[in-house]
């Protein structure tokens, strides 16, 4: 793990420093475009923002107080195990699993509203002739009457004290931050958990969170570029090859334009295949 480090820590020096746009091109961004499509993420999405890192690992090619993003308190209910149809989906594809995952999932949830929307056209309301009047209720001893001592279902709570943790539904959360790598001049992501006890995960306990395809195969544990401490992070060797096709696919179906500044928004999306239980939100829209 040392050598891979090192010499992802050689790529990211040695590699010139991209000026000219090459989005369209190769799927790849500038330090200028990376902060655009920051500043086009933080006004769609607000959960995330920008951060300075600590001053010593400061990139002189981006700004001050916009080194890094992140998103916190994301929450992870089930385990990438539970989401055994991502694999299945992933299978279909040979050379860029991502996109088909993206797709096809998107696709079910449209199927999915046509065939609510079939069944509920099948509905027929009766109208009763008889209108029950429904007098207003002064206070809630009345509304106690109307439900009936019956229901048990029903319970009024007059101190919020009374309510338990037993009640709260505890998962595990991650904090999660996106990077500008030079090496690859693409964005890159990095996770740091918490379990249901807000306790740090284990590395591998992190993997479990992470889709079958990529755990320990493109998932490593660096330290973050910005911060004095180690992440798991998913390599970013394939980010710009699988951007750059989506963005031909969204231009080609979409009858939109995507921008370069919508960069980070098209990253989430097909990275949520690789984090299929991590719940950031990447459903917001690509138009502005």
């Amino acid at each position: 793990m040392a050598l891979y480090t090192i010499y992802n820590n050689l790529k990211d020096k040695f590699t010139p420093l991209l000026k000219e746009s090459r989005f369209y091109e190769a799927g790849v961004l500038t330090p200028e475009e990376f902060v655009q499509a920051g500043d086009f993420l933080v006004s769609k999405c607000p959960t995330w923002s920008w951060c300075e890192g600590v001053k010593e690992k400061k990139r002189s090619y981006l700004p001050d107080n916009k080194q890094y993003l992140i998103t916190k308190n994301v929450p992870c209910i089930k385990r990438a195990k539970d989401m055994e149809y991502v694999d299945e989906e992933m299978e279909r594809i040979v050379e860029d699993e991502w996109i088909e995952t993206y797709y096809q999932m998107k696709k079910q949830n449209i199927d999915q509203v046509e065939e609510i929307d079939s069944d509920m056209k099948k509905l027929s309301v009766s109208q009763n002739n008889k209108e029950q009047e429904i007098e207003d209720l002064e206070d809630l001893e009345e509304l106690e009457d109307v439900m009936g001592d019956g229901n048990s279902n029903f319970e009024i709570i007059d101190d919020p004290n009374e309510l338990n943790e037993d009640n709260i539904l505890k998962t595990r959360t991650y904090n999660i931050s996106i990077t500008y790598d030079k090496g690859y001049q693409t964005p890159r992501i990095w996770l740091f958990g918490f379990d249901e006890n807000n306790i740090p995960l284990t590395p591998e306990q992190i993997f479990e969170d992470i889709s079958e395809d990529h755990a320990k195969k493109t998932v490593t544990i660096e330290t973050h570029p910005h911060e004095n401490f180690s992440l798991a992070t998913i390599h970013p060797c394939r980010h710009a090859n699988v951007t750059k096709k989506l963005v031909d696919n969204m231009q080609a179906t979409g009858n939109m334009e995507i921008r370069p500044d919508m960069a980070l928004l098209i990253f989430l999306k097909f990275m949520s295949s690789v984090l299929p239980t991590i719940n950031y939100d990447f459903t917001i829209s690509l138009e502005k």
